[in-house]
């Protein structure tokens, strides 16, 4: 009879009381677990997965001998709703690595977790109570290590140390580096990345704020002060946050008539140098709001889509013609999704049905993209409720051609909000994040899916390591990374907004050539990097960067050399990291009759030279001393060149 039992004891769960804390976690190998209640008082912190707080938790501790991959779930049909969280690190300095709420299949409460872990590493589990405190089993299993397929890449769980929510990513202080904010009513939290590595939390309070960013925000210097502004999507209206002259402070600017926002959009709308501002109407027609360029942002209603229903916009050139169109996903009461194409007058018109854009699937978002790398925009409307998802090709005649079947898309079920398209693994080709998965572009409107992605979230590079990552609820998924080389963008307009929104970037390399436009919103809610990310493969050398701006101006760059940060300014093509000042000062700028210019000390004797914005010299106007005579120039654009002894330097101005 005792060996009997004795097996019986040994094939059945196991009924180990979890440990209150953190600091006595009890130890557990492979096998099944039965939790009698959550109840121990030390609940888990940070909060690695899904939103919201827990009063209480168990806790266990599991140490690999060797190198291996685990699941740990409650899928085993017992009913209860759990949320698990996964650490590495010390008690009271817990790193996250992992965790899951509600990815169960016999029942879609339950908790399913799977991860690579390394030998002798301690990881701890914790199971807290955030939707119920009943009892339930779970199961350690130990598997082979995963292992992604080729080209695939896979991501580690970080913390960033005071985030909670983080949902936009954006260059805050003008760096360069992405920076992770989370907003409230009366709390800006930024997380500058330090040029060394890590994060630096600063809370900076302001004045209630009218509306929260409770459906979206989105992020751009609307006052060019080289400090980043923010705009809240609210369930009642939308907010403004102007940051002041050194970023440290923000004026809320609010009072506009009432909108449902959904997706909101930065972006200079009708191409004055100005960054306007958008935003879906959820039952009502569209909303923008122009910057007159004197502090203003005036409000107005109409002319880009006028009924209800308005979800997921994006700012998009998807006609080569220069200017920004707006493509709006739609969704509920009038799900005919919408191409407003940019007339050049003002005037907007609809020619989604034309194209075979608009129908009625239902949807939040959409990606653009060059799929193809053939120097056009394609796009994925991502479907919010169903498994039809639409993958258009540009076929650069202003026609578009439905090319889902085939594409991976045909088949893949997922379903979800948020639609974003960024090159994860540095191939060179576009991929596409939503519906639960990664699908992976191979540059021929193919996809393969991974499915052991992260979710959607803000995008950018917060390790600077030229891999793109996604923010997490308290912190990053971090792009482990592959041997593919990159080169990174940064736009600073000067004639065109001063972030370059708008602007078209093209870089040519032994794989052909990969074109981005810099984007202010979109996927749904989020808001993701300015700069623009290129993956290169095994290629060790760019041949050619040209950026193509809003204003015509187009500066082209050559012969840089991979893994670089090239900092481009409008009309000042000199090379890598061009952010230093111009060794000479012209004022005022924009200027109306007479340009000063504060020359160089000892620089002797000089020449100099003026061209319009196209690059074409034009006669030179008189110059009295440092006084230059500009009244007899028509109004727009020009770069003033001079030379003295073997070097040259230029300095672009603005005539009225």
């Amino acid at each position: 009879m005792r060996s009997i039992l004795t097996v019986l004891l040994f094939t059945a769960s196991i009924v180990l009381f979890g440990q209150n804390s953190c600091s006595t976690a009890l130890a557990i190998t492979p096998g099944t677990y039965t939790v009698t209640a959550v109840d121990g008082p030390e609940a888990p912190s940070p909060i690695c997965i899904a939103t919201g707080v827990a009063t209480a938790a168990e806790w266990y501790k599991y140490t690999p001998a060797q190198d291996t991959a685990i699941t740990i779930t409650t899928d085993l049909g017992t009913g209860t709703d759990t949320r698990i969280q996964i650490y590495t690190g010390s008690c009271g300095s817990l790193i996250c690595v992992g965790g899951d709420d509600d990815s169960g299949t016999l029942y879609n409460l339950a908790s399913v977790a799977t991860l690579n872990v390394e030998a002798n590493v301690t990881y701890r589990i914790a199971f807290d109570n955030r939707w119920t405190s009943a009892g339930f089993s779970f199961r350690l299993t130990e598997l082979a290590p995963i292992v992604p397929a080729e080209g695939l890449v896979t991501f580690s769980n970080s913390t960033i140390p005071g985030l909670s929510g983080g949902d936009c990513v954006v260059d805050m202080n003008g760096d360069d580096l992405d920076d992770v904010v989370r907003a409230s009513t009366s709390n800006i939290n930024v997380q500058y990345q330090q040029a060394g590595g890590g994060f630096q939390a600063v809370n900076i309070p302001t004045t209630p704020a009218d509306h929260s960013p409770s459906w979206s925000i989105v992020g751009g210097d609307l006052d060019g002060n080289g400090y980043t502004d923010l705009m809240y999507g609210g369930g009642q209206g939308a907010t403004f946050m102007i940051a002041n002259a050194n970023g440290t402070a923000f004026t809320e600017v609010s009072g506009f008539p009432y909108i449902f926002c959904q997706r909101t959009n930065m972006v200079d709308i009708n191409n004055d140098g100005h960054l306007d501002a958008f935003s879906c109407h959820d039952v009502d027609a569209n909303v923008r709001f122009m910057n007159d360029g004197n502090g203003n942002l005036i409000y107005s209603q109409g002319g880009l889509g006028e009924v209800c229903g308005n979800y997921g916009s994006v700012w998009i050139d998807y006609d080569n013609d220069g200017d920004v169109d707006c493509f709006v996903a739609k969704c509920g009461c009038n799900p005919n999704d919408l191409l407003m194409r940019n007339e050049g007058n003002g005037v907007f018109t609809n020619v989604a049905p034309d194209l075979g854009l608009s129908d009625n699937h239902q949807s939040w978002s959409s990606a653009w993209g060059d799929y193809d790398n053939d120097g056009d925009l394609d796009v994925l409307i991502g479907s919010s409720s169903s498994n039809y998802h639409k993958l258009m090709m540009n076929n650069g005649n202003g026609t578009f051609e439905n090319v889902t079947a085939g594409s991976g898309f045909d088949t893949f079920g997922g379903q979800s909000i948020e639609w974003c398209t960024h090159d994860f693994n540095n191939d060179g080709y576009l991929d596409i994040l939503g519906g639960g998965a990664m699908m992976y572009g191979d540059g021929a409107m193919h996809f393969t899916m991974d499915n052991t992605a992260p979710s959607n979230n803000g995008v950018g590079d917060f390790n600077a390591d030229g891999f793109l990552d996604i923010v997490s609820w308290s912190g990053a998924f971090i792009n482990d990374g592959n041997d593919n080389n990159w080169i990174k963008i940064n736009t600073v307009g000067t004639v065109s907004n001063k972030d370059g929104i708008g602007a078209k970037v093209y870089v040519t390399s032994a794989l052909g050539q990969q074109m981005r436009q810099v984007k202010s919103g979109d996927a749904f809610s989020t808001m993701s990097s300015l700069s623009s990310y290129f993956g290169l493969g095994q290629n060790t050398m760019v041949e050619q960067v040209e950026i193509r701006w809003p204003s015509g101006i187009v500066d082209v760059l050559t012969d840089i050399p991979a893994n670089s940060v090239v900092t481009v300014v409008e009309g000042l093509s000199t090379g890598i990291s061009t952010n230093s000042p111009v060794p000479f000062n012209v004022y005022p700028n924009p200027a109306q009759d007479v340009l000063r210019i504060e020359f160089p000390e000892g620089s002797g004797a000089r020449a100099w030279s003026l061209t319009d914005a196209t690059g074409k010299q034009i006669a030179t106007p008189v110059l009295n001393g440092e006084y230059l005579d500009v009244s007899d120039l028509s109004s727009g654009f020009y770069v003033l060149q001079l030379q003295y002894g073997t070097k040259s330097h230029k300095a672009p101005f603005t005539k009225l």
